[in-house]
């Protein structure tokens, strides 16, 4: 996403069973938690069903687990998703040799995000997004995410759900500022004085918790079991990037 563009088959049947009943344990953990009693509170933040448009920021709704059918047919393009990146799980470094820049400060129940500015379209083998947390044992790879202009026709996955990301100037050290047009962009971020990278309209999102169990589902925008990791969420970070419908 820059300023102008927003954004096995070896045969061996044995690796890849087990990489695809580990896609499946991730849904399905996730949609079995999700209806667990003693889900923390946080955990009614979610997604919005890709059918709805809902669209105020900071607006977190309910992510439904998803179907037995959409766990079967999820299971390969997550397979596919995990084994491209599994190389940057506990390696941010090796993300950004491949082109991964940060453009968000950590976002409450998120994490960093990590930007592919030469990804386009739709793979699950090239996220546009990484999101990471940082924890005492250093980088971990929380979340994928897709970004689009505008809400698929189709869903890219079965049960995919969507959040947005406001209009906003993303400058180079991850700080950002909701601006309606390019032109409202301030030349240097405002609380810091690094200089401008780029700016993008609003986007719809969708993020993928494959590399972070998440109580509310494999789709949901936020995750309350990353809440530990939100010590360093800077007190006055906008409020852009929101999930639930």
């Amino acid at each position: 996403m820059t300023g102008t563009d927003v954004l096995d088959a070896d045969g061996r049947r044995g690796f890849r069973g087990r990489l695809v009943a580990v896609v499946l344990g991730v849904v399905l953990a996730g949609g079995a938690c999700s209806s667990a009693d003693d889900a923390p509170d946080s955990a009614t933040q979610g997604s919005r069903p890709a059918a709805d448009s809902a669209t105020t920021a900071g607006d977190h709704g309910e992510s439904s687990p998803p179907t037995d059918a959409a766990v079967t047919d999820l299971a390969a393009p997550l397979a596919v998703a995990r084994a491209a990146t599994a190389k940057y799980a506990t390696d941010l470094d090796a993300a950004k040799t491949d082109g991964y820049q940060i453009i968000t400060p950590n976002m409450p129940d998120m994490g960093y995000h990590f930007l592919n500015p030469d990804v386009t379209g739709f793979d699950p083998a090239r996220p546009h997004i990484l999101v990471y947390q940082r924890t005492d044992r250093g980088w971990h790879l929380g979340a994928l995410e897709w970004v689009f202009p505008e809400e698929p026709a189709e869903p890219p996955l079965p049960g995919a759900t969507y959040g947005s990301f406001d209009a906003a100037c993303h400058y180079r050290d991850g700080t950002f500022e909701v601006a309606g047009a390019e032109g409202d962009c301030p030349p240097d971020s405002p609380t810091t004085g690094v200089e401008f990278s780029f700016w993008h309209p609003p986007l719809v999102t969708m993020h993928v918790w494959l590399w972070y169990p998440n109580p509310d589902g494999v789709f949901a925008g936020t995750n309350p079991l990353v809440h530990p990791f939100n010590d360093d969420v800077p007190a006055s970070s906008p409020a852009s990037e929101t999930s639930g419908r």
